[in-house]
């Protein structure tokens, strides 16, 4: 029998889980980390494993393509609908919609694929630390974290699933202005044991929306946590290029080519300790800068 998983494993893992209510219907529950909404990652992850589930063949995703329509209620469940476009000879495509209060908030396209040989290339990972000799962030200082929002003093004081390392770390809460790239160390804080492979990459679709579009606030010195700064997902792209481990080190190479219009737009690319890159990621989200804190609570994260 199998070591049974630790508390944050099975939590993350019971919430990508789905209730299945029809063949192609699909509800999930709605976890609070400490955002305003529904954590981004948190849709990703539950649709892909909605449409895993609808699939019997042993094909594994390799693309997700994603808009974000409407922020998610925290305190209410989401209800994916699969729609089953297509089973072809080598690849099947399932369009996923999630609802919630009637409205949809969400939709995606992903596509799988037979494994299969094939030519096969790829650009090197970064030169960077190794993530034993990378600092975790410090704790915030008790008297910070007591003049912070209660929502914000919740997110910074929950550990949460993932362990991150910023190779180049930077201060959040007062941000200097900085080129817009980073690289981060990440991996799920307990081992998983011997879950599929298609866990491994719903999880990896939940942590892959953390650090992304906040790379694009770092020339303009601010982030999540300026006052008058709204942000919120627009899209995620997804690729899927080889096999990984979630609960083991993973590094994520961000980029942010522009910002403009209120839209920042970022790129990722996540390598293995052994260099093999295993996914790429990109998304578009608000960025919004509004002229005082009570005109960033009135504006809604998605119009």
């Amino acid at each position: 029998m199998p070591p049974a998983l630790g508390p944050v494993a099975s939590e993350l893992i019971d919430l990508l889980t789905l209730e299945r209510l029809e063949d192609n219907l699909f509800r999930g529950q709605s976890r609070d980390i400490g955002t305003r909404y529904v954590f981004g990652g948190q849709v990703l992850g539950q649709a892909l494993a909605a449409a895993q589930a609808t699939l019997d063949n042993g094909r594994h995703v390799h693309s997700l393509h994603a808009y974000f329509l409407r922020a998610g209620d925290i305190d209410h469940p989401i209800v994916y609908d699969v729609d089953q476009t297509r089973d072809g000879g080598s690849f099947s495509v399932r369009r996923i919609t999630a609802i919630q209060h009637g409205k949809v908030i969400f939709f995606c396209a992903a596509s799988f694929q037979d494994d299969e040989p094939g030519a096969e290339h790829q650009l090197g990972m970064p030169e960077v630390p190794q993530p034993e000799d990378v600092q975790p962030a410090p704790p915030v200082p008790p008297d910070v974290m007591a003049s912070l929002p209660t929502k914000v003093q919740r997110w910074l004081s929950r550990g949460g699933p993932f362990e991150f390392r910023h190779v180049y770390p930077r201060d959040e809460l007062n941000p200097p202005k900085r080129p817009p790239y980073q690289q981060v160390w990440f991996r799920l804080r307990e081992s998983v044991g011997d879950v599929p492979a298609e866990m491994h990459q719903a999880l990896l679709a939940y942590a892959s929306d953390f650090h992304l579009l906040g790379t694009a606030t770092f020339p303009h010195g601010i982030s999540y946590y300026t006052p008058n700064v709204q942000m919120a997902s627009l899209d995620h792209a997804l690729w899927f290029h080889r096999p990984f481990r979630i609960d083991e080190w993973l590094l994520y190479s961000i980029d942010s080519p522009s910002t403009q219009g209120s839209r920042g737009l970022a790129r990722g690319q996540i390598f293995d300790r052994q260099g093999r890159l295993v996914a790429s990621t990109a998304q578009e989200g608000l960025i919004r800068v509004v002229p005082d804190r009570a005109a960033a609570r009135a504006v809604p994260a998605k119009e």
